[in-house]
């Protein structure tokens, strides 16, 4: 059975001139509190465009108790994630197209205080690395390209999520299965219904002129799909 609906606002989407206070917005109580911030990393390589790194993220870490949930869409993770897990991100995610030994990577992850876990991007098939999420916390399915938000929802991607909560139930893995790209109250739906556990949300939280009751309004249309 699926995990308890997990809402990730992503700050890609936040004013980045004031990042603290908008990790605030969504710093509140009850069902309108969020349960990670999803922070993305991109180095301008991997991905065409270029965010923020290691030093805004520690900054971050001084200034919220929210778990930071932080994706690296960098080359060479390799060399680069455990430094996010040493300054205290509470999940350390790597793209599988990136690292060169995801298995020790994970290990280096897990011994340094954070979870690991694994992104794919959409063409990426979930198959081929069922054993390497063996050591895996979290599964990331991207339901966009990444590199940009805001784009358009694809909803191929639900076969992997489908795949990978069938896994999950079975005991065959030990992860959360987490989505990140065009979630919004309508496809939300669709994704927790096809088992998803942690949805990562951009403009859908921070576009909204009430960030929090956005992710409390997402949690509940999660909750609601999961209950039909």
């Amino acid at each position: 059975m699926a995990h308890e609906p997990l809402i990730a606002p992503s700050i890609l989407s936040a004013d980045f001139a004031d990042l603290g206070t908008e990790i605030d917005a969504v710093a509140g109580s009850g069902d309108a509190r969020a349960d990670w911030v999803h922070v993305d990393v991109m180095d301008g390589h991997f991905v065409p465009n270029l965010t923020i790194g290691l030093p805004v993220v520690e900054s971050l870490l001084r200034r919220t108790d929210l778990p930071l949930d932080c994706h690296l869409m960098i080359e060479d993770p390799d060399r680069w994630a455990p430094g996010y897990a040493e300054a205290g991100a509470y999940n350390v995610t790597v793209h599988v197209e990136a690292a060169r030994d995801p298995v020790m990577l994970a290990k280096n992850l897990r011994a340094a205080g954070a979870k690991a876990g694994l992104a794919i991007k959409p063409n990426t098939p979930l198959e081929d690395y069922l054993d390497t999420l063996k050591h895996y916390d979290t599964l990331l399915i991207m339901s966009v390209e990444p590199g940009f938000g805001g784009q358009a929802f694809i909803p191929e991607v639900l076969d992997k999520v489908r795949t990978a909560r069938r896994l999950v139930d079975t005991g065959h893995l030990k992860l959360l299965v987490e989505i990140d790209g065009g979630i919004n109250p309508d496809t939300i739906e669709q994704a927790a219904e096809a088992g998803v556990d942690c949805f990562v949300a951009g403009s859908a939280v921070y576009g909204a002129d009430d960030p929090a009751r956005a992710v409390a309004a997402l949690r509940e249309r999660a909750r609601a799909a999961r209950s039909r």
